[in-house]
């Protein structure tokens, strides 16, 4: 029945229903928090975060941070990869070339905070994550700005959304998103995307679904009933093929 209901938010979001076959076997996700360089202290968190959901909505979630996962036997079995706060040079280039292959055969992709801070150096991974990061200034309390409320993500937020959290300021945002949030940089100290400062969006890319959201940075952060319901939804399009 979790799984049922999960399935009918994908359906209420996308028009059409989930491409995969949940009859035979359930819908599991794959969430992967390996960090080459700074380690966030709440990706236990987040991971737990994500198992909840997983376990209210039916799905299966399994968790690594081993990098040998990125093969396409290992990656066939997701309806989507979660990078939780990774960093740094996470995957070799047979791995890539895995993900990559994964990406174009369907599979969705959702980024959480410092997914962002991840692979430099490898220009495809920056067009499917959207954005690299820069740097930020301390945690503070921020206004951000839902200017799409209809998506599955946020139509549950308010249209100003004060929280307190670690923000981000990126560079080699792609052309091609559709965000979903930005942040007043009036309302905090330390912005640096002047004008039109995004914090979360998505896009279709390259035959799979892409989501990032920049939230996460502290424990706090997966415990908010928003900010969880911002997940699911995150997950929820990411795994909608069509």
């Amino acid at each position: 029945m979790k799984q049922f209901k999960f399935m009918l938010i994908c359906l209420l979001f996308a028009g059409s229903f989930l491409s995969f076959d949940t009859t035979k076997k359930p819908l599991r996700i794959l969430v992967f928090s390996l960090t080459k360089a700074f380690h966030h202290s709440s990706i236990p968190a987040g991971v737990a975060a994500l198992q909840k959901i997983g376990k209210d909505n039916g799905f299966e979630v399994d968790t690594t941070t081993d990098a040998t996962f990125f093969n396409e036997k290992q990656l066939k079995k997701y309806a989507a990869v979660v990078f939780m706060s990774t960093t740094g040079d996470i995957l070799n280039d047979e791995q890539q070339i895995a993900f990559q292959g994964y990406i174009h055969n369907g599979g969705g992709f959702v980024g959480i905070h410092a997914a962002t801070d991840t692979e430099h150096d490898w220009p495809w991974y920056n067009q499917l994550v959207g954005a690299y990061f820069k740097k930020h200034p301390k945690p503070q309390e921020a206004t951000l700005n839902v200017i799409d409320g209809t998506h599955i993500s946020t139509m549950h937020l308010p249209k100003e959304w004060k929280r307190f959290d670690e923000w981000y300021n990126f560079v080699s945002i792609q052309p091609d998103l559709h965000v979903l949030i930005t942040i007043d940089e009036k309302s905090y100290t330390g912005g640096m995307n002047v004008d039109f400062h995004p914090m979360s969006w998505y896009h279709n890319f390259e035959g799979g679904r892409a989501f990032y959201t920049e939230f996460g940075h502290t424990d706090a952060s997966f415990l908010e009933p928003l900010f969880i319901q911002h997940l699911t939804g995150a997950i929820a399009y990411a795994v909608n093929k069509k």
